[in-house]
């Protein structure tokens, strides 16, 4: 799709988890994917659309190259510029899902752009699934040793003609930015000097933030140059005390916390959306109860009307800026077992996709 066909850039983060890998079967048992949290979700309550089916694409394998091009030809299809995949690189050289990354890289295929999103977050067992609270894998900040061999690990994807740009340098996304905040910005400050020294013209690095009230001012003063903001906790953090409280009862009674998509929704964008620095996010549906199981947040009722008037939303803070900047990141188009995703599944097909490409695709 040609760049003046589109209203808007429109990139959808992409989980690279769907495969088998040593640490899974360490942690989660022998075989363990995603899949495995999502085929044995259930119904909490009457009129909870659990488990949710894939319909076009199946329980896929991201080993099986097919698979990953039926992603990207439907993507394509439906206006969204690329995939910003996650990349886990938690220090001293070790990753964890690079393969399907890998691959696109090494292959060639699916021809289709692609940024990427550093996950830098320790693994902690409950947000993932198990009942422990225990650590799997810390996120460590060596210095810049390490530093400089994460460049030099991401470098070719940078000068890969399907990298995405902005302002003609490669998109990097940084998950926590304030992780460790000395650190993060001499890393930022070193890829600078690394990019050009390569023969980049820099590095277009974006800080996500869920508090964008509170910080930020301080990823400005680190250098990002622009901040991907998700709201989509702003509703129950707006609420009364009385609200909040009722939400910790909910999950001292392993309980599942409900919230209308509708009225959530509402709260995903706000007025700094506008702003050419600021890049809102576009969620589709939330149910993290797969991984989580009963104490998971639960956006019920994530019909595509409501999608649809929380798009335009986003696309009315867009048109003021300048296309190369008009950017929005979906969250997501493949996290399945938070019940955050754009792929078809049986009950609403493509429906969510038809959203998009509605006001994303002009001609």
């Amino acid at each position: 799709m040609n760049e003046d066909k589109k209203s808007a850039r429109v990139i959808a983060f992409y989980l690279p988890q769907f495969h088998p890998v040593p640490e899974n079967d360490k942690w989660w048992g022998k075989g363990f994917t995603e899949w495995t949290n999502v085929g044995k979700a259930r119904s909490l309550f009457l009129g909870h659309y659990q488990p949710k089916v894939p319909a076009d694409l199946g329980y896929y394998d991201l080993r099986v190259p097919e698979t990953r091009k039926a992603q990207a030809d439907m993507a394509r299809e439906y206006g969204i510029e690329g995939f910003c995949y996650w990349h886990y690189w938690f220090g001293n050289g070790k990753r964890l899902l690079e393969r399907p990354f890998n691959e696109v890289m090494n292959s060639g295929e699916p021809d289709f752009p692609f940024c990427l999103a550093w996950a830098n977050e320790s693994w902690r067992g409950f947000y993932h699934g198990l009942k422990t609270k225990d650590t799997l894998i810390d996120q460590l900040y060596p210095g810049a040793e390490d530093y400089i061999a994460h460049f030099n690990a991401v470098l070719p994807a940078f000068k890969d003609h399907r990298y995405i740009t902005v302002d003609e340098k490669p998109l990097f996304m940084i998950y926590h930015p304030l992780d460790n905040q000395v650190e993060v910005k001499a890393f930022i400050e070193l890829w600078r000097k690394l990019a050009v020294q390569n023969g980049l013209k820099g590095v277009y690095f974006v800080g996500q933030t869920y508090h964008l009230d509170t910080e930020r001012v301080t990823l400005e003063s680190m250098g990002f140059d622009a901040i991907n903001v998700v709201r989509l906790f702003n509703y129950e953090w707006k609420k009364r005390s009385l609200y909040r409280k009722a939400r910790r009862w909910h999950n001292w009674f392993g309980l599942p916390w409900i919230v209308s998509y509708d009225k959530a929704s509402r709260f995903f964008v706000s007025a700094e959306d506008s702003d050419e620095d600021i890049i809102p996010t576009i969620i589709p549906n939330w149910d993290h109860s797969p991984r989580s199981g009963k104490q998971g947040l639960v956006l019920h009722r994530a019909e595509p009307e409501y999608f649809e008037r929380h798009v335009q939303d986003v696309m009315t803070h867009l048109e003021k800026k300048p296309l190369e900047h008009r950017l929005a990141f979906v969250k997501s188009w493949n996290e399945w077992a938070e019940g955050n995703y754009l792929e078809p599944d049986l009950r609403y097909g493509k429906k969510f996709l038809e959203v998009i490409k509605k006001f994303v695709v002009t001609e």
